[in-house]
């Protein structure tokens, strides 16, 4: 789950990347609407923690704009502002979730995993092939009732290919997930973590499809 966070404060903010990045998810971060209208432009995410009061501007701005354009990433407005006219104003502008400050770190964790799930059209917490189940909230997994030990990167690419079984992912779509923009990518990693990952859920479990990328299968 990669996730960009809109926050100008430089403490909260790193409380924010840590406590998100424990709990599995690619953490992006930006302090001004500026910044964030170029990451929405040029990257995808599953979802957006955006504050209101921005340097430049307000997080309803950005967030107007995304609807304007059919950008339907959801969007959790972290904020302040926690009057009850400040969380009609921002879920009717088109925001998925509203959460005030201060606030616990696992709550907004849930609250993310929870829209970016609808935002994939799921409404069960768990990812399934077939008796491959994967939790997001736990980063836990199973096959046929064991128990998986997974890395966090190798449980990011089996949850990028599980969130829609039969679609192919790219490599490209992987390593996005798997990296910030920060972060180094070496050639061969998505390569890795797939033969490692087989050799964890079985060598059938994932499909290489030449030239386009990797998918699991859908339902039969």
């Amino acid at each position: 789950m990669r996730i960009l966070v809109v926050e100008d404060d430089p403490v909260l903010m790193d409380g924010l990347k840590v406590g998100l990045g424990l709990a599995g998810a690619t953490v992006d971060e930006v302090a001004t609407c500026a910044d964030a209208r170029a990451a929405l432009a040029g990257s995808r995410f599953d979802a957006v923690v955006l504050d209101l009061m921005l340097p430049d501007g307000s997080g309803l701005d950005i967030l107007a704009g995304m609807r304007a354009r059919d950008d339907a990433t959801p969007v959790l407005l972290l904020t302040a502002l926690d009057e009850t006219t400040d969380r009609i104003r921002g879920l009717d502008a088109g925001a998925d979730d509203y959460l005030g400050k201060p606030f616990d770190l696992d709550e907004l964790a849930a609250r993310v995993r929870a829209i970016a799930r609808r935002g994939h059209g799921r409404a069960g917490p768990t990812l399934k092939a077939g008796t491959l189940v994967l939790d997001p909230a736990t980063l836990s997994a199973t096959l046929e009732g064991l128990a998986v030990a997974l890395s966090r990167r190798e449980f990011a690419v089996l949850a990028t290919l599980m969130e829609r079984p039969g679609v192919i992912r790219s490599k490209g779509e992987i390593e996005e997930r798997l990296y910030g923009w920060q972060e180094e990518v070496e050639s061969n990693t998505v390569e890795v973590h797939i033969h490692n990952l087989r050799a964890k859920v079985g060598r059938d479990a994932i499909e290489t499809v030449r030239g386009l990328g990797y998918r699991v299968r859908g339902p039969q």
